[in-house]
Parts: structure tokens; C-alpha cells; sequence
């Protein structure tokens, strides 16, 4: 009888171990890729990656979860900006594979990486250059992003906006005088005034 005890033991040991062992290794191998994967979000905060993510959902145009020529293509043209060919292929070709939300963020990981991290400035001057044509800024297709796309503006504040900028007869908006006024340092506001 003692022998048969330890019979089904053995076998329920073994029944046991395997699955056991499949399942540590398919757990480490999930952390692994978890890891992996979850290095690219660890470099921005939770606010970034929810602008991020709200960025990439208005690109994906088709909502197939990749940012394809096309989807490209259609941004731009909701911005105004026109792009040729050899653009949107050197854009897309930035990445080492399809344009899906992590390989967008692995994407500005990189450039933040080149850059030095992340300075605002460099942010607020790159979004006003994509606006530029020949140094001044279409004051009305200015107007109506504000009030469209991201944080969206409203009319009294976009208004309100507008009366502290230099806007020409023609509507353009000098893109220099901009920059400066809206990346300007508090200190620096506060010395012109005391002199």
C-alpha cells in the first residue's frame, strides 16, 4: 500500500512541475517583453502620453491604429499645410516599422534623445514654424487650429490672443515677434517693465 501511495504522488508531482515550468517561463518571457515595451512610456509622464495618444488618434485618420501615408497626407491637408511626396516618405521612414501609438512615442523618445530632452521652448518653436510660410503666420488658419485642434481655444479667448500679437492688413502674423512674445521669460517681461 505504500508503494501505491507514492506512485500517484510521483505522478501528480510531475503533472504539477510541467505546467509549472511553462508557466514561469512564459511568465518571465511576458515581462520581458512588457519591459520592453513599456520603456518607451516610462520616458514621458501621463499627461504626455495622453496628448500623445490624442495627437495620434486625429492623425490616424482611417482608425486602423497606423499612421500611413495617407493618414499623413489627410493632417496636413487639415492644417494647411501642404507636403510633397519625399516628405511624407522621409517622415514615415523615420521608423523602423509601421507607424502604430508605440512606435510614434519610441519616435519622439529618440528625438528627445538627440535633442537633450525635452525643452518647451523647442516644442512651442517647432509648432509655430509648422504654421510659417516665409516668416509670417496665416492669421486665420492660425485661428481656426486654435480653436479645433489640441486644448481647443474659444473665440473670446482666441480674440483676446490676437490683440497681443502684431497682425498685419494683410492677416499675417510675423512668426519672429511671436516666438518671442509667447516664449519670453517672466524675468524678462519684468525688466522691461522696471526700465
Amino acid at each position: 500500500m505504500a508503494d501505491k501511495e507514492k506512485k500517484p504522488k510521483k505522478k501528480k508531482e510531475k503533472e504539477e512541475g510541467a505546467p509549472a515550468e511553462t508557466r514561469t517561463s512564459s511568465k518571465s518571457s511576458s515581462k520581458k517583453a512588457k519591459r520592453s515595451g513599456s520603456n518607451v512610456f516610462s520616458m514621458f509622464s501621463q499627461a504626455q502620453v495622453a496628448e500623445f495618444k490624442e495627437g495620434f488618434a486625429l492623425m490616424d485618420h482611417d482608425k486602423d491604429g497606423i499612421i500611413s501615408k495617407a493618414d499623413l497626407r489627410a493632417t496636413f491637408d487639415a492644417v494647411g499645410k501642404l507636403s510633397n511626396e519625399k516628405e511624407l516618405d522621409e517622415m514615415l521612414n523615420e521608423a523602423s516599422g509601421p507607424i502604430n501609438f508605440t512606435q510614434l512615442l519610441s519616435l519622439f523618445g529618440n528625438r528627445m534623445a538627440d535633442s537633450g530632452g525635452s525643452d518647451e521652448d523647442t516644442v512651442v518653436l517647432a509648432a509655430f514654424k509648422s504654421f510659417d510660410e516665409s516668416g509670417t503666420i496665416d492669421s486665420e488658419r492660425f485661428r481656426h487650429a486654435l480653436m479645433t485642434w489640441g486644448d481647443k481655444f474659444s473665440a473670446k479667448e482666441v480674440d483676446d490672443a490676437f490683440d497681443c500679437m502684431e497682425i498685419d492688413d494683410k492677416g499675417r502674423i510675423d512668426t519672429e515677434h511671436l516666438i518671442k512674445l509667447l516664449t519670453a521669460a517672466p524675468e524678462d517681461e519684468g525688466e522691461g517693465e522696471a526700465a
